[in-house]
């Protein structure tokens, strides 16, 4: 049995206009670490993010985040676009594409930043 914890998926839009995707068990720290160039993306320590543009969270394994992370990343800029605009859609096409079913709930990505820049 896997242990379940929380954890985020979330889009960052960064200096270049491209989108930089990744996973945290806290948010609001990653993000920071991002902006301070501090953390292990070597992506978002030349391209500084400007802002998150999307972030859900879920209740699952370090696995099933990892397997979210990795499908996001594979899609095209059009894909990410729609899941930025409709974010309350990647429940459904994470249980249909990749047949896992749970709860995937889209957070206000401006409250969890200006949380985190606090």
């Amino acid at each position: 049995m896997t242990k379940k914890n929380q954890y985020w998926i979330y889009i960052l839009e960064c200096e270049n206009g491209c989108y930089y995707t990744g996973y945290s068990k806290d948010l609001e720290r990653r993000y920071k670490q991002h902006i301070a160039g501090t953390s292990g993306s070597k992506y978002t320590r030349s391209f500084k993010p400007k802002r998150i543009i999307q972030c859900w969270k879920f209740h699952d394994s370090i696995g099933t985040a990892l397997k979210i992370e990795q499908f996001i990343k594979r899609q095209s800029r059009k894909f990410k676009d729609k899941i930025i605009e409709q974010p309350i859609e990647l429940e459904m096409i994470i249980l249909k594409r990749l047949n896992l079913e749970l709860e995937i709930i889209p957070v206000d990505p401006k409250s969890v930043e200006d949380e985190s820049l606090k």
